[in-house]
């Protein structure tokens, strides 16, 4: 039996892809002697993985263009159309419309609540102006008017009342690795969220999640808060759940399977531990763009070499892991290759005649670790010319997102540990 999930801050559902499962990834990216049992079946260069029991029932966006690319990848993999599934709007107007009256607005018997709360507002990247956002719900420019549970900056409360609405197992939200640093605001979110219906839920100590020890080709770290809805908890769950030291049988956070550098893990798999996925093991398999029939490949952002001292003016570095995918285009992408003239390394496919150019929207899914039939560019017609997702909007989506294969360990171990949990002997 499926456990239905519900999606908050969906994007193009990088989380999604994870928590279902039933997609392929290159093989260096799987640590086979501690997960030999996710593998369906492999190939030259790819396994795939098996799906797991959770399956999308409701996917919410602000994105039109996330919706569409959301629903062309899941609606394939489903076999029929998806577009009711994936609600677009704000969360805040979602949670009125059910305020209002309208019950149905969420489907019924949810188990598990995930969502990437808007994450510009604690970024290292960004302003950090974190609760203080100087946007609205929608994403724009404040106005005085505005109640300040509005603003982007809190839009976890409106997250933590859909919990109180639909009443999970577990949920899981997740943010980027800045939050963690923004003086109190972990532990005020760690305590609003804990509140969720009285006292009805236990919400362990957020951990932060090194993508690149999951197999992720890509230096990406993630902030992760997961609670447990207590009154469905076995006796001994919420025994182990509420110590500081959780044992590892009991721990929902997946244990890591590839070393960054010579770190210790202390895990009962750390003698298996793989070194990390090089970037060459997700790339170099691919087509150039002008020799492919995927849209996603084909495409590339134009934007000229600006200088060492600017963000993206680098070459990704093939034996390293690649740097994090931001949701830009333009010229903080980095570049597949730069010429010898602006400090190329790359001189072997210089010699073959290979140009400077910025990563595509493909190489940068590959990063992500996302699955080649997940497209990013969609054409609305045969020649090319108009597009229902752009590549200057496909490369916000990719960047936006949670890697699917960060996501698939953490959906695994909540997966083996749901008997433990909430199945009482």
């Amino acid at each position: 039996m499926k456990k239905n999930l519900l999606s908050l801050f969906t994007g193009c559902g990088g989380m999604d892809i994870g928590f279902e499962g039933g997609f392929k990834v290159p093989k260096a990216t799987i640590n086979t002697d501690i997960h030999k049992d996710w593998i369906e079946r492999e190939d030259n260069i790819y396994y795939y993985l098996k799906e797991t029991f959770f399956e999308t029932k409701f996917a919410n966006d602000i994105s039109e263009h996330a919706k569409i690319a959301w629903n062309d990848y899941f609606s394939k993999k489903r076999g029929y159309d998806l577009n009711g599934t994936f609600k677009v709007g704000s969360i805040v107007d979602i949670v009125k419309e059910y305020r209002s009256g309208n019950k149905k607005v969420f489907p019924e018997n949810v188990e598990i609540v995930t969502g990437g709360f808007p994450c510009q507002d604690f970024s290292v990247a960004g302003k950090r102006n974190g609760f203080n956002s100087h946007k609205d719900h929608h994403g724009n420019i404040i106005d005085s008017d505005i109640p300040t549970e509005e603003t982007r900056g809190k839009l976890y409360m409106w997250m933590k009342e859909v919990v109180e609405i639909t009443l999970p197992k577990i949920f899981i939200a997740e943010n980027v690795k800045g939050l963690a640093n923004l003086g109190e605001v972990k532990d005020i979110i760690q305590s609003d969220f804990s509140n969720i219906n009285g006292d009805g839920y236990l919400v362990l100590s957020p951990k932060v999640l090194h993508s690149g020890q999951y197999g992720v080709p890509q230096s990406r770290e993630r902030i992760i808060f997961i609670g447990f809805k207590k009154s469905t908890l076995t006796k001994e769950a919420l025994v182990e759940l509420s110590k500081t030291d959780i044992a590892e049988e009991f721990n929902p956070y997946p244990v890591a399977t590839h070393r960054l550098n010579g770190e210790i893990h202390y895990t009962s798999v750390e003698h298996l531990m793989k070194i990390f996925t090089k970037s060459r093991e997700v790339l170099l398999d691919l087509k150039e763009p002008d020799t492919t029939s995927d849209f996603s490949q084909m495409f590339f952002s134009k934007a000229k070499f600006m200088g060492v001292h600017c963000q993206g003016q680098k070459e990704i570095e093939l034996d390293k892991l690649a740097p994090t995918i931001r949701a830009e285009h333009h010229g903080n992408i980095e570049f597949r290759r730069l010429s010898i003239e602006n400090g190329g390394k790359k001189t072997k496919e210089l010699k073959k005649g290979l140009k400077e150019r910025r990563l595509t929207l493909r190489e940068c899914a590959r990063i992500q670790t996302f699955p080649d039939d997940f497209n990013f560019v969609i054409p609305m017609n045969e020649n090319k010319t108009k597009f229902s997702v752009s590549p200057s909007v496909g490369y916000k989506l990719v960047g936006n997102a949670v890697p699917p294969l960060l996501a698939y360990h953490i959906a695994k171990k909540i997966e083996a540990n749901w008997k433990i949990y909430f199945e009482k002997k």
